[in-house]
């Protein structure tokens, strides 16, 4: 159930993302311009974007969780557990906002280390109230939600707290605000393909989950099993991306396009060198069945998701290069390059392998896997070339 919602919540969350991204780019390039007013009123832009988005969101996805789950193909018992978790899990919203904005905010002055410290609190609570409300109170599915909601709440109080803080270098304030068309307008131009870029891609990864229900439910569950095991490895590499996108929109404020390249090269090189050594070792049989067997106790299913993490570890430096080519564009405002090959990597790439895997060389599962795969090796190396044209040096 919770494998076959994710995709649908982060469509949601990707499309408001692209607010906070904008927020991001546009502080980071107020900053190395030395504007600091400037990057305190976008803050306070960003932040009432985020919040009215997300509470809009948060009821209609409530309102609209029956039908979603049905287009889905769920019926039974999948269908009432996921029902029961997305409505549970969109009411998130707005708190979860609440930390992105402060994450954009600090990332944007170079402070990845706050930010960082409050979501992996949020992680560790989750992963303490998990078992105790799914299992010790044996609330199941709701718990699980329920766990997600109550881990979210007090991170979103401190980040609260800290945005609105005079004391900080840039802080939210509405004191005599009132809202400037050219900001609604930056964040529009910057955001909206940022997240319809984000929301596409996630509309694809909906449509994929959707596609593996045809292989069962073992099928689905090693599926979400391995991108859960995925989305782990590719931390380093998101994070590497986002401070890639600061530095980058710090230097191009202040007209510094060398520092700039200077930088990007450095985040790549890094990132792929260490997610080629650690991809090496995860993708080992012995590490690989470990790992998936934390999540499952069925053989078949540790079986699958093994295979299909092994597969994808073996890769993962191709997401090194990824996020911080992509970093590089976005950080230079060039976000609606980012939105094209976002979309062409799962609805190009991603699906045309998944057809000539399963249709001409009758792979079966495997081919979802090598979909995966192989989609993200294409996008980087489309990044990389448009990288090499200079692109990202012209003026938006």
């Amino acid at each position: 159930a919770i494998t076959l919602i994710t995709p649908v919540q982060n469509i949601i969350v990707n499309f408001g993302t692209g607010i906070v991204t904008a927020g991001s780019i546009l502080i980071a390039q107020a900053l190395g311009a030395r504007k600091d007013k400037e990057a305190r009123e976008m803050a306070a832009h960003v932040l009432i974007c985020s919040i009215t988005f997300a509470m809009l969101f948060a009821a209609i996805g409530f309102l609209f969780t029956p039908g979603i789950v049905a287009w889905m193909g769920a019926s039974g018992t999948v269908a009432s557990y996921a029902t029961t978790y997305m409505r549970i899990i969109v009411l998130d919203m707005p708190f979860l906002f609440m930390i992105n904005v402060f994450t954009s905010v600090n990332q944007s002055q170079g402070n990845s280390w706050t930010p960082m410290l409050l979501n992996l609190s949020g992680v560790i609570l989750n992963m303490i109230l998990d078992p105790l409300l799914m299992m010790v109170f044996d609330l199941g599915i709701f718990g699980a939600g329920m766990a997600t909601l109550c881990a979210k709440i007090p991170c979103a109080v401190i980040a609260g707290v800290s945005l609105f803080n005079q004391h900080n270098p840039i802080f939210v304030t509405f004191r005599g605000f009132h809202f400037k068309k050219d900001m609604l307008k930056s964040i529009v131009r910057i955001g909206l393909p940022t997240a319809i870029g984000g929301s596409t891609m996630q509309f694809g990864f909906l449509l994929m989950s959707k596609n593996v229900t045809k292989y069962g439910t073992v099928a689905l569950a090693s599926y979400g099993i391995g991108n859960k095991i995925n989305g782990l490895i590719s931390l380093p590499s998101n994070a590497m991306g986002s401070a890639t996108a600061t530095i980058v929109g710090l230097n191009i404020g202040a007209g510094n396009y060398e520092r700039a390249q200077k930088a990007y090269k450095l985040a790549r090189n890094m990132i792929v060198t260490f997610l080629f050594v650690g991809g090496l070792i995860l993708s080992s049989d012995p590490v690989s069945t470990y790992l998936a067997s934390i999540f499952s106790d069925s053989e078949d299913v540790i079986k699958n998701a093994s295979d299909y993490l092994s597969i994808m570890a073996l890769f993962c430096f191709t997401n090194g290069v990824h996020n911080t080519t992509n970093g590089l564009f976005q950080g230079s405002g060039h976000t609606m390059i980012t939105m094209g090959v976002e979309a062409a990597r799962i609805w190009v790439f991603r699906f045309a392998t998944l057809f000539v895997c399963e249709r001409v060389l009758h792979m079966g599962l495997a081919s979802v896997w090598y979909s995966v795969v192989v989609s993200n090796a294409l996008a980087p190396m489309v990044l990389y070339i448009l990288y090499r044209m200079g692109i990202w040096k012209k003026k938006v």
